[in-house]
Order: C-alpha cells, then sequence, then structure tokens
C-alpha cells in the first residue's frame, strides 16, 4: 500500500486542458495532513482555477469544494463545461450551488 499521507487526484475536462496546456500530468499525488484538507486547498496547491471546478467525485458521489479530503483517498475535480442532462445526472448541478 502506498503512503497513507498521500491524496491521489485527478483533473476532468478543461481542468484536464489546464494541467495538459502547463506540461504536467492530469493526475497527481498531493501530501495531505492526517486530519485531511478541504478539496478547495488540494485545488490552490495544484493551482488549478476554483471557477472552474464544478464537483469532486470521492468514492463514486459528488461533493462540493468544502469536503474534507482524508488521506489515502483518490479524488477527481470536474470542471464545469458538463453538458446539461449530465449535470443533474452525476449531480454536479447541486455540488456547484454550494
Amino acid at each position: 500500500m502506498g503512503d497513507t499521507r498521500v491524496v491521489t487526484v485527478r483533473m476532468f475536462g478543461l481542468l484536464h486542458s489546464v494541467r495538459k496546456n502547463r506540461g504536467e500530468p492530469s493526475a497527481a499525488e498531493v501530501e495531505v495532513p492526517p486530519g485531511g484538507l478541504p478539496a478547495h486547498a488540494i485545488a490552490r496547491l495544484l493551482e488549478l482555477p476554483l471557477d472552474m471546478i464544478e464537483g469532486v467525485f470521492l468514492d463514486h458521489k459528488i461533493h462540493s469544494l468544502d469536503l474534507i479530503v482524508k488521506p489515502g483517498a483518490s479524488i477527481a475535480f470536474a470542471s464545469r463545461g458538463v453538458p446539461g442532462p449530465h449535470r443533474f445526472t452525476l449531480g454536479l448541478y447541486h455540488a456547484g450551488k454550494k
């Protein structure tokens, strides 16, 4: 098993493009303290534009950027721009409202 202080982060949609345009991979590992970090703090560490993030996937559920991400987790940031019906189906509409 890997380092439990690390969170694996993936970026989807426009966020994937932001990372690729910088010459960075669309997946990253971020070290977090034992109590975790809010998803918005992880996004800032990765220098992701917060206004482009609509939600965070964790354990097959979508959450807002207020989600506390614990060590050992694997998350994915979903960007704005997902077509209408899919936003509702995935839960992005409600996550983006928070």
